[in-house]
């Protein structure tokens, strides 16, 4: 076994029937059938001292769905009510049917959730038709935001990440502020330390072409080890974690702006050069079954000591290391993963944030807590009880989470080495669900046999019909 050169090495995400659920359902005006129209934007009625009680007696009802998230915040909900008066209820929705109940309730305008849990592609979705609240006007008043609230201290890549106007070739960051970025994960390299220590491999590979050689050589079927393990199954989460993050540390991108259209990128030589090696890893060095393989089945397999890396979400494995939550915890270590050939460390995020409905009658306790969950206070208890990863705000990041995250070899290293360049890596448009989901349809196809030119060719005419409708 070799070293590969390199710097020294010093959760979570959804099943892909959440997304296709959501897809599946359209997009209908937030005026139509059994709709309502959205209240108007409550921001402006809000006057006076900022005051944490001006909702006192009030009662709101938020959606979410079980997370590490939620559950770091579950025990905290008392403290909300007991500074600001406010009762707050909680539905709980199973994974995979909470985006589905989610967009049904939306669409019909009925605003019986003040706020939910959102991620950030679904904005693409769901802002358009007017269903969510624009919360920069919140932000922007002092009588409704605390001075303390200090809302640049949140990482500028998921600030933007959750920021858009909705128009076609707008670039996120621009237009409304759609979501309060929450709890997120960035797409990087976990792996099994005793075995690499075994093996003497000190040093990790810093270019894509020496990490396939180290996943190929860490394959050993025979002893039911193999060296990669990332996402395969017919979703549009096959896509965007490891798949895309490197896609664009390799200089592709998803769709270029020519003036009048999106014009899909898929068959770029970039684009087809990197899809032939990541589908040729997958033979080599990858699971048997990769086209069946969600997060739950890659994140696993590390944990039971049968893939010796994954290219996934970090907060995904990190609780994977704790304390009988695996095979491997205690073994378990984090790197930033291959780095572009330019030296870049572009990294595709995904963000749990916090939402409001449009249609909300109480608008003011909704913010109060949505400022309440994402404030720097709360964020540090969330992390101090050791599952809460990845924390949105820079403050609570080098306090708080540096102190609890200091024993997870490499993992404060990774993410100071991808933060700056970490964000969401796609371009907007509101066919992502279909067009993603067609995406990896195709990667299966390759997969099969077919030619990665022809069939990527024919992915990037359909996608830039189906965006540009």
């Amino acid at each position: 076994m070799r070293n590969y050169q390199g710097p020294q090495m010093s959760r979570r995400n959804m099943l892909a029937a959440m997304g296709l659920a959501a897809a599946s359902v359209p997009l209908l005006s937030a005026c139509g059938v059994g709709g309502n129209p959205p209240a108007p934007n409550g921001a402006s009625e809000v006057t006076g001292g900022f005051d944490w009680r001006k909702a006192e007696g009030q009662t709101i009802n938020i959606l979410q769905t079980p997370h590490p998230y939620q559950l770091s915040y579950q025990p905290l909900l008392k403290e909300f009510t007991e500074l600001t008066g406010i009762t707050v209820n909680v539905d709980l929705v199973p994974e995979a049917d909470y985006f589905t109940k989610l967009n049904t309730e939306l669409a019909g305008g009925s605003g019986k959730h003040d706020a939910f849990m959102l991620g950030a592609y679904f904005i693409w979705q769901y802002g358009p038709p007017g269903w969510v609240e624009d919360l920069n006007p919140w932000l922007q008043n002092t009588s409704a935001t605390s001075a303390e609230y200090d809302f640049e201290d949140i990482f500028e890549g998921l600030r933007t990440s959750t920021r858009w106007d909705f128009t076609l070739g707008n670039p996120l960051g621009t237009g409304g502020q759609w979501a309060i970025p929450w709890g997120f994960e960035n797409n990087v390299v976990a792996y099994n330390k005793r075995i690499f220590d075994e093996l003497g491999i000190t040093r990790l590979p810093d270019n894509f072409d020496d990490f396939i050689q180290l996943a190929v050589d860490l394959t050993d079927r025979s002893e039911n080890r193999y060296g990669l393990s990332t996402r395969g199954s017919k979703s549009w989460a096959t896509i965007h974690p490891g798949f895309m993050t490197q896609y664009v540390r390799q200089g592709a991108v998803d769709y270029t702006w020519n003036g009048r259209e999106l014009v899909a990128e898929m068959d770029s030589d970039a684009a087809v050069e990197f899809t032939e090696k990541w589908i040729d890893l997958q033979h080599r060095a990858g699971p048997t079954s990769w086209t069946t393989y969600d997060y739950p089945n890659a994140t696993g397999d590390l944990g039971d000591g049968k893939a010796m890396m994954v290219f996934d979400a970090d907060s995904a494995t990190y609780p994977k290391n704790k304390p009988g939550a695996s095979a491997e915890a205690g073994n378990i270590a984090w790197y930033a993963g291959p780095a572009g050939p330019d030296g870049n460390y572009k990294t595709n995020l995904w963000t749990w944030s916090w939402a409001m409905s449009a249609n909300s009658r109480n608008k003011l306790p909704a913010w109060l807590f949505i400022q309440w969950a994402t404030g720097k206070d709360s964020m540090n208890k969330a992390v101090e009880g050791g599952t809460y990863a990845d924390p949105v705000r820079q403050s609570v990041f080098d306090t708080t989470f540096k102190r609890v995250a200091a024993d997870q070899y490499g993992y404060l290293e990774a993410f100071e080495t991808v933060i700056g360049e970490s964000k969401i890596q796609f371009t907007p448009q509101k066919k992502f669900f279909d067009t993603t989901q067609n995406w990896a349809v195709a990667l299966q196809d390759i997969y099969g046999g077919d030619d990665a030119r022809s069939r990527l060719t024919s992915l990037a005419k359909t996608n830039t019909s189906k965006v540009n409708l």
